[in-house]
């Protein structure tokens, strides 16, 4: 039987059709396989760029308690750092103190400073603080052991709200690489941000900064940190992820000449549902990247402004 053009051309459109159909198909089980696996996949690189903004505020944040307590044992009297051409801190920001500046604080009292950073204060990180730090600890010049409690009223650090109480403890150490007594702090994690948008990520877990270059002068430049610790991270989903500073985290305090984020090297390992990617931190250069990688894929992540 003779097949006419007609005929032919309908019979083409039907396996197109068909073929259409098929492939549908076929992309929407691809699709379905792809967001099953989302959920028990490590973590998206959405996730590990708020994770690195989290890091880039600790960072700060602890750096500038640290100062304020510091400079307490410093000078009792101003109680003020000494150069804030090398300080984290930077001219915008309001401090005030209980007992007020000018009169020293006893051996034993308790000592309030609150950092008040307005509506915006550009910090000397080049990151962008608002709100109040309220800094707690009790005078005692002659331990080797401090423990500083500090607040948040308000606070946002490039644009994300943070919450939550949290605990430094400085501690004078020697250790085989550095047998200079020398401090290294232990930062208690309990904390929330609140992104523009609502949504919200906790954080519990333990951060420990010692300094591992340029301790015992008064150049804040020169210094030097190593940061190790792991901790846990519940996203706005509901999911959670358990970060451990691998390879540990270097910041250098010379990168506030070029205005750029403090960490400079290092590498955390991410880990949800047995799955890992990492967060690499880079080579030691000043710069505001880092690198993701998960399942075999890297993708950068801009950390800074």
């Amino acid at each position: 039987m003779k097949t006419t053009i007609q005929e032919y051309q309908k019979a083409v459109v039907l396996i197109s059709k068909t073929k259409k159909i098929i492939l549908g198909f076929a992309l929407s089980l691809l699709l379905l396989s792809c967001n099953k696996g989302e959920d028990d996949n490590a973590i998206s690189s959405e996730d590990a760029k708020m994770s690195a903004k989290i890091d880039a505020m600790n960072d700060d944040v602890s750096g500038l308690v640290e100062e304020q307590e510091a400079s307490t044992y410093s000078n009792a009297i101003s109680g003020k750092v000494a150069d804030l051409a090398f300080s984290e801190l930077s001219t915008c920001a309001t401090i005030t103190r209980v007992p007020a500046f000018g009169t020293a604080p006893t051996v034993g009292q308790t000592v309030t400073k609150t950092i008040d950073f307005g509506t915006g204060c550009t910090l000397n990180s080049g990151y962008v603080a608002s709100g109040i730090i309220i800094i707690t600890f009790v005078f005692q010049p002659d331990a080797t052991s401090h423990t500083i409690t500090y607040s948040f009223d308000n606070f946002f650090h490039n644009g994300i709200e943070y919450n939550g109480n949290r605990t430094l403890t400085r501690t004078m150490i020697t250790t085989i690489a550095n047998p200079i007594l020398h401090p290294q702090v232990t930062m208690t994690l309990d904390m929330t941000a609140t992104l523009p948008n609502g949504q919200v990520y906790t954080r519990v877990g333990t951060r420990v900064r010692e300094i591992i270059e340029g301790y015992g002068n008064a150049i804040l430049s020169d210094n030097v940190y190593k940061v190790t610790g792991s901790w846990v991270t519940t996203t706005p989903s509901g999911t959670t992820h358990t970060t451990t500073i691998t390879t540990p985290l270097k910041i250098k305090m010379s990168c506030i000449a070029e205005n750029k984020p403090l960490l400079v090297s290092g590498v955390l390992t991410i880990v949800r549902n047995n799955n890992s990617s990492t967060l690499d931190y880079g080579n030691g250069i000043c710069d505001n990247i880092a690198t993701f990688t998960v399942n075999g894929n890297s993708f950068i992540i801009i950390i800074g402004n």
